[in-house]
C-alpha cells in the first residue's frame, strides 16, 4: 500500500515537472528521466550544469537539490517564502497546481544576475540579503525534508548482502511509517552523532523532547527493509538519546505480538516459515580438491569467504546466495558445497546471541537459564506488544529485563523475594510499547536481533525505498559506479 501510495504522489509531481517544463519550452517527456531531469532544472535556472556532480556527493547533494528546485520555481515567479515551503513539502499538489495554472509563465533563468537585478528592483533586497535568505531557506528546507520526508543512508557493511551492498545509496522514507519528531532538538545540522573531523558530539542532550511520531501512511511489515537506531547505544560508553543512536539497516522479521523461532536457519513466525529473502546470503562449507577458489569467480558469484574450516586449506565457509551456491557446483575443482547451520542444542562461545549476559545473582531461586540457543536455532521468543502483559518467572526476565528497564524507563532490582519495578514486588508486567525483530539478509554476517534483542518502536527512522546510486570501492575509477543498481526499488 505504501509503495502505491508512494507511486501517485511521484505521479503527481512529476505530472506537474512535465507542464512546467513545457511551459518554457523544453519537452515534457524530459522531466521523466532521473538525473537529466535535474540538469534541466539547472539549465532552466541558469545554474552551470556541472552541478550535476553534486547530486551524487552525499549531504551537499540535499542541498544543492533543494537550492536549486527553488531556483527552478522562482523562474515562474514564485518569490515567497510560503510558496517555496509549498513547493518542497508538497510539491506533489502544488506543481500541478502551477503547471496546469494558465496564469503561471515562464519568466526566465531566476539564477542569472539580469533575472536578480530585475527581482532586486521589485523587492528592494540587496545581493548579500538574498544569498543569506537563500543559504538559511536552503539548510532549514533540507533538514525539515530529511526529518519529515525521506532521507539518504549509505550502506556501510555486507550485513544485508546481496539484497543491499556496501555502498549502495539509498533513499529512506519518513512519512511511511510516519515521522519521528527530534528528540534531541538541538544538534549541530546535518551531523548524526559526531562532528566529522573533530569526533565530538554533534548534539546536545540538555534538553531532551519527548517521543513523538506523525502519522504514517502504513506500519511496519514483516518483510520490509527498516532504518532505525542501534538500541546498545543506550549503553556505555555512549549513553546517547534514542535518535542520535547509530543508524542500523535490517529486515523486520518478526513484528509486535508475533512468536518468532529459527529453526535449522530458517525463520518460522507464529508456526509458519517465513519467506526467505530471495537475494539473502547463508553461509555454506565448501570442500575444494585443493585448488584455490579464483578470485575472479568468487567476485562473479558476489561471494565472500568468511574464514577457512579448522587447519585445512581446501574447506571453506563461503557466504553467497542459494543460486551462486548451485553454480559454484558445476565448477571442476569443488567437491562439495553443504549450507552450513549450526547444531541445535549447542550454543556458539564465540558468538553468543541474545540474551548474552547477566547479572549473577538467583532469580526466584533459580540460576540464569541456560537457553542453549544459537544464530541457526533460536526461540521461541514472543515479541513484546503494547498492552501485552508477561509473567516474570526465571525463563521470561532474561529476556524482557531490557526492555523493562533500559527502553521503557523502570527501576528494576532483583532481591531475595523477586523482582521489584520502581520498588513494588511483581510477577507481572504490561508493555508499554511496541517491539520488533530484525535481521540482516546475510545471516552469518549480521549483527541484529539475535546478539541483541528487541528494537523499540521509538527507535524505527523510516523505510528503505530505492537505491539512487551504488559504488564499488574495490573497482578501479572508471568502474567504481554500478550502474545497473541505480534507482532500483528496494524489496
Amino acid at each position: 500500500m505504501a509503495y502505491v501510495i508512494a507511486a501517485v504522489l511521484l505521479g503527481l509531481f512529476l505530472a506537474g515537472l512535465y507542464k512546467l517544463f513545457q511551459k518554457a519550452g523544453r519537452p515534457g517527456w524530459e522531466a521523466l528521466i532521473p538525473v537529466y531531469a535535474f540538469y534541466v532544472m539547472l539549465k532552466l535556472s541558469g545554474r552551470p550544469g556541472w552541478w550535476i556532480i553534486c547530486l551524487f556527493i552525499p549531504l551537499l547533494n540535499f542541498l544543492i537539490t533543494i537550492t536549486v528546485f527553488i531556483d527552478f520555481i522562482k523562474s515562474y515567479g514564485k518569490f515567497t517564502i510560503r510558496e517555496q515551503i509549498a513547493a518542497i513539502v508538497f510539491g506533489f499538489i502544488y506543481l500541478p497546481k502551477w503547471g496546469f495554472d494558465k496564469k503561471t509563465k515562464y519568466l526566465g533563468k531566476s539564477a542569472t544576475l539580469e533575472f536578480k537585478e530585475k527581482l532586486h528592483r521589485r523587492l528592494n533586497k540587496s545581493h548579500a540579503r538574498e544569498w543569506t535568505e537563500a543559504i538559511v531557506f536552503a539548510v532549514i528546507a533540507a533538514m525539515l525534508v530529511r526529518t519529515f520526508l525521506i532521507e539518504a543512508y549509505v550502506i556501510p557493511s555486507g550485513s544485508m548482502e546481496n539484497s543491499l551492498l556496501p555502498g549502495d545509496y539509498l533513499f529512506v522514507s519518513k512519512i511511511s511509517y510516519g515521522a519521528r519528531t527530534p528528540i534531541t532538538p538541538i544538534a549541530f545540522p546535518f551531523a548524526h552523532n559526531t562532528l566529522p573531523y573533530f569526533y565530538t558530539k554533534s548534539y546536545w542532550d540538555g534538553i531532551k523532547l519527548p517521543y513523538y511520531r506523525l502519522p504514517g501512511l502504513t506500519t511496519v511489515k514483516r518483510g520490509d527493509v527498516v532504518v532505525f537506531n542501534y538500541p546498545m547505544d543506550a549503553d556505555s560508553p555512549y549513553y546517547r538519546p534514542v535518535d542520535k543512536r547509530e543508524n542500523y539497516i535490517k529486515r523486520c522479521q518478526g513484528i509486535p505480538g508475533d512468536t518468532l523461532s529459527i529453526v535449522d536457519a530458517q525463520v518460522h513466525v507464529n508456526g509458519k516459515k517465513a519467506p526467505n529473502p530471495p537475494q539473502g546470503q547463508p553461509s555454506y562449507l565448501v570442500r575444494t580438491t585443493g585448488n584455490d577458489i579464483p578470485p575472479q569467480v568468487l567476485k562473479d558469484l558476489h561471494a565472500e569467504i568468511r574464514q577457512t574450516i579448522g587447519d585445512s586449506d581446501t574447506d571453506f565457509e563461503i557466504l553467497m546466495t542459494r543460486q551462486s551456491a548451485a553454480k559454484l557446483k558445476t565448477y571442476p575443482n569443488i567437491k562439495e558445497v553443504t549450507e552450513f547451520i549450526q547444531p541445535k542444542g549447542i550454543p556458539d562461545p564465540d558468538n553468543p546471541v541474545f540474551p548474552l549476559k547477566y547479572p549473577i545473582h538467583v532469580l526466584l531461586n533459580h540460576a540464569m537459564p541456560d537457553y542453549r540457543w544459537n544464530a541457526d536455532n533460536y526461540g521461541p521468543v514472543i515479541i513484546p506488544k503494547n498492552g501485552w502483559t508477561v509473567k516474570l518467572d526465571w525463563l521470561t526476565f532474561p529476556l524482557y529485563e531490557r526492555c523493562i528497564e533500559v527502553y521503557e524507563h523502570n527501576k528494576v532490582q532483583v532481591t531475595a523475594e523477586g523482582v521489584l519495578i520502581n520498588g513494588k514486588k511483581t510477577d507481572r508486567y504490561t508493555f508499554k510499547s511496541n517491539y520488533y525483530w530484525m535481521m540482516g539478509d546475510n545471516r552469518h554476517n549480521s549483527e541484529d536481533s539475535r546478539y541483541w534483542g528487541f528494537v523499540p518502536e521509538d527507535h524505527i527512522e523510516g523505510k528503505a525505498l530505492f537505491i539512487w546510486m551504488s559504488t564499488d570501492s574495490s573497482a578501479s575509477f572508471l568502474h567504481q559506479t554500478r550502474w545497473s543498481r541505480l534507482f532500483k526499488l528496494v524489496h
